[in-house]
């Protein structure tokens, strides 16, 4: 069951260095003694921005297990433009998005998030970033409709466990060319499968569930996976 906890969260700006500064919004308990010691940052998608509805739920209910979370834009959605920006800058946001979680001094640090915001934390990962765990909400494994190119590359560069929430009817993640890749990883990879969920984990009316029931899922998946894999008992690191 999830904690109950004095919750809160409040805006904060992520200064990046040679760019303007972005927006986040930070969710942790209101006093450390309520701190699980787990923080997870979380980014967004490339047609969304940290408001995507997925990241705001899976937000909250985190942050009501006693978990800190940082979400926020990055360059190019804090400007109000559509296109992304170049990986470099999508990586230098992301890394300062880092910086400002570990400044609420968490025991462990996951990071990941929706789509592209997940593929950028996994790029980091795989160049030696901090990381304790990786969160894919909806790995984009190759381009929407297609088969290819596959963005696994720098994958087995990962020492993390790596978690991916994945959805049976995902444009961008194929799950028969996904379950090969990670097969490849081993013991440090964790799949969960939302039965009939698309890119951001949403059903079809006709699949006669709640949105409710996803979440529930969704959240239950990943607080066993922090106890099992992130958050397990043993030394901590500093």
């Amino acid at each position: 069951m999830a904690w109950t906890v004095p919750m809160a969260e409040r805006s904060v700006s992520i200064p990046i260095p040679g760019s303007s500064p972005v927006s986040g919004v930070l969710h942790a308990p209101r006093t450390r003694a309520k701190r699980s010691g787990v923080a997870v940052v979380l980014g967004h998608g490339a047609g969304n921005d940290m408001h995507a509805p997925l990241l705001v739920d899976v937000a909250g209910r985190l942050l009501a297990r006693g978990h800190t979370v940082l979400r926020f834009n990055f360059v190019y959605k804090e400007l109000g433009r559509k296109a992304p920006d170049r990986p470099p800058l999508l990586e230098k946001a992301y890394e300062a998005a880092i910086e400002r979680a570990l400044a609420e001094r968490p025991e462990r640090l996951v990071i990941g998030g929706k789509s592209m915001g997940g593929r950028i934390a996994s790029l980091l990962a795989a160049r030696g970033v901090r990381a304790d765990g990786l969160l894919f909400l909806g790995y984009p494994l190759h381009p929407a409709g297609k088969r290819a190119p596959l963005r696994d590359a720098h994958l087995p560069a990962i020492s993390a466990p790596l978690l991916f929430l994945q959805g049976t009817r995902d444009a961008l993640c194929d799950l028969a060319l996904l379950r090969p890749v990670l097969k490849r990883l081993k013991k440090r990879v964790t799949l969960h499968v939302i039965e009939g969920g698309d890119h951001s984990l949403d059903l079809l009316k006709s699949a006669g569930r709640t949105r409710e029931s996803v979440l529930e899922e969704v959240d239950l998946a990943i607080d066993g996976w922090l106890k099992a894999r992130v958050w397990a008992p043993g030394p901590k690191k500093k």
